[in-house]
């Protein structure tokens, strides 16, 4: 409560206690009675003139707040005129790596003697491997596992297997027949399969990306012609996808094979896809 208030209020309180000093003389009422109406009409007075002020000051101690309306404030947005259009390319170019996946495998009346059973295979096939010119950076695990062998009811556990499957990157494509038949029939590998791929896929993928923005630039330039405008400049690019796709895997059975194995390269296919939105000049 503010100064101004609290006289206020002490101002009416203070009221009956004035009133209560006009006490009746004994010698008349009458005349009591208008000295008090002809007292109290000043107090009255001052008591509604205190409430007038104190009401103003009330008033203008108040803070100002300035509203406006939200039609004045609020900017509708706006849609800039524009084409919005996609474009695909896919570019073909031949693999310079093959991903070869080959395994072994041992069984064992316990998990032990098929461990180390698989261990001495394993070996053997890393050393092939190796003699082939793959460096260590190029050969993998991709999987090692022991488990037990149940017999055909399930019910009873007749042996232990364990597995190993490498992956080795082989640099020379045109020659991969022969290292898989050096790494089946002299590395002992029992599951074999090779895959293809490009050792840098980036500058395939740079190329079908400017293949695709001109695809996607000839679209919106027909589509403009369609529409009676002119194309204007590139507002936004996006790279939706790029995958290559590649010839299917092979696989390979470990039986030791009559002839030299064959296995035709073929091509690769890198396809990127994008979103252009050119503006309306």
């Amino acid at each position: 409560m503010t100064a101004t208030s609290s006289s206020l209020a002490a101002l009416i309180q203070s009221a009956p206690d004035i009133a209560d000093e006009y006490v009746l003389p004994p010698a008349g009422r009458r005349r009591w009675v208008g000295e008090m109406r002809t007292n109290l009409v000043p107090v009255g007075v001052a008591v509604a003139c205190s409430v007038i002020v104190a009401a103003f000051v009330i008033a203008f101690n108040r803070p100002v707040v300035l509203t406006t309306s939200p039609s004045l404030t609020t900017s509708s947005s706006t849609i800039e005129p524009a084409i919005l259009t996609s474009g695909d390319a896919i570019v073909s170019k031949k693999p310079d790596l093959a991903i070869v996946s080959a395994g072994v495998q041992s069984d064992g009346s316990s998990a032990s003697a098929a461990q180390s059973d698989l261990a001495a295979k394993a070996g053997r096939l890393i050393a092939r491997v190796k003699a082939l010119g793959v460096p260590d950076a190029d050969i993998n695990t991709a999987g090692y596992w022991i488990g037990p062998i149940y017999s055909p009811q399930g019910q009873t556990i007749t042996g232990y297997r364990a597995t190993e499957q490498l992956v080795i990157k082989w640099h020379n494509v045109d020659s991969v027949g022969k290292a898989l038949d050096a790494i089946v029939q002299e590395g002992g590998a029992t599951n074999i399969s090779v895959g293809f791929g490009l050792a840098d896929p980036k500058p395939a993928e740079a190329e079908a990306r400017s293949l695709a923005i001109a695809d996607a630039r000839s679209r919106a330039a027909a589509m403009a012609s369609a529409a009676g405008v002119r194309l204007g400049q590139v507002i936004q690019v996006s790279d939706l996808s790029s995958s290559s796709r590649g010839p299917n895997p092979i696989e390979f059975a470990g039986a030791a094979a009559a002839a030299p194995t064959q296995v035709p390269v073929g091509q690769l296919q890198v396809q990127v896809s994008v979103e252009v939105d050119f503006a309306i000049g």
